[in-house]
């Protein structure tokens, strides 16, 4: 079985050649203070690869620093497809190494929500292809950076994404009643205080500035769900179906929220 451990699934910046740094290009906005392009490192970034304004990004204008994780990408394309010689030592390597970040970035998202399908009780009849997929995932984002580098993998989400439907609706139809299906609504600045969306489908919704403070968000599909800004100040996302780290960062939030195991509470949200 491929190594699919938590701690494999996230960014750990002190095993980077911090690409997400240089590799990704940025715009000024309300996310980030200065324009970036792609190849370009983070005027931010220091020689040994940390940040140099890492405990106040917020405040400096780079909130959309806080809101990423590469899931483990980082340290992967570092540490093993360039066996842990940087783009700093190595110049000729610099662009290859850009071009393959994005990629198993994409590939370690998919492992992230395959391993969570394998730990979900009601996606059993499921289990025996989650497994296939799982192994045949991880043998992509473990090739070289030539095969990664022609490696379609919005084509492989084509191929995970049924699977991960099925493990979602085997899933939710345990939550009791007749689940609502908003995935990929509009509900941008929507008011849903208190609203009843336990094991609702919210797969690509957008949710950004909706007040869902109160909510029952238990047992919802929230894959791909954009909680920018969002309010969840009180909400319930127990046992919340593929939620990331990094919608939770991009949210809003307070002590009464209620997060599934495993899940970090945002340093932005309000006591």
């Amino acid at each position: 079985m491929p190594d699919t451990r938590e701690s494999a699934l996230r960014g750990d910046c002190a095993n980077c050649f911090g690409l997400c740094c240089v590799a990704l290009p940025f715009a000024r906005s309300a996310d980030f203070a200065v324009d970036k392009p792609s190849g370009e490192p983070c005027r931010n970034l220091r020689e040994d690869f940390r940040c140099g304004i890492h405990t106040r990004l917020r405040p400096s204008g780079f909130q959309g620093c806080t809101v990423y994780d590469c899931f483990g990408a980082g340290q992967r394309v570092s540490q093993v497809t360039f066996g842990g010689v940087s783009w700093r030592e190595a110049p000729e390597t610099a662009r290859s190494m850009y071009e393959v970040f994005p990629v198993v970035r994409g590939l370690h998202e998919l492992l992230r929500y395959l391993t969570e399908a394998l730990a979900l009780r009601a996606a059993r009849p499921v289990h025996a292809e989650v497994r296939a997929a799982l192994v045949r995932v991880e043998a992509l984002a473990a090739g070289t950076p030539d095969a990664l580098g022609r490696l379609d993998v919005n084509a492989v989400r084509g191929e995970v994404n049924p699977l991960l439907l099925r493990t979602s609706e085997l899933v939710r139809a345990t939550a009791g009643g007749r689940p609502k299906s908003r995935r990929g609504a509009d509900l941008i600045g929507r008011r849903l205080r208190g609203a009843r969306l336990r094991g609702a489908d919210l797969r690509g919704a957008l949710l950004i500035a909706a007040d869902l403070s109160g909510a029952d968000l238990s047992l919802a599909d929230l894959i791909g769900a954009d909680l920018r800004d969002a309010d969840l100040s009180g909400a319930d996302l127990t046992d919340a179906l593929f939620l990331t780290q990094p919608q939770l960062n991009s949210a809003r939030g307070d002590a009464a929220t209620r997060l599934p195991e495993g899940f970090e509470r945002p340093a932005h949200w309000t006591a």
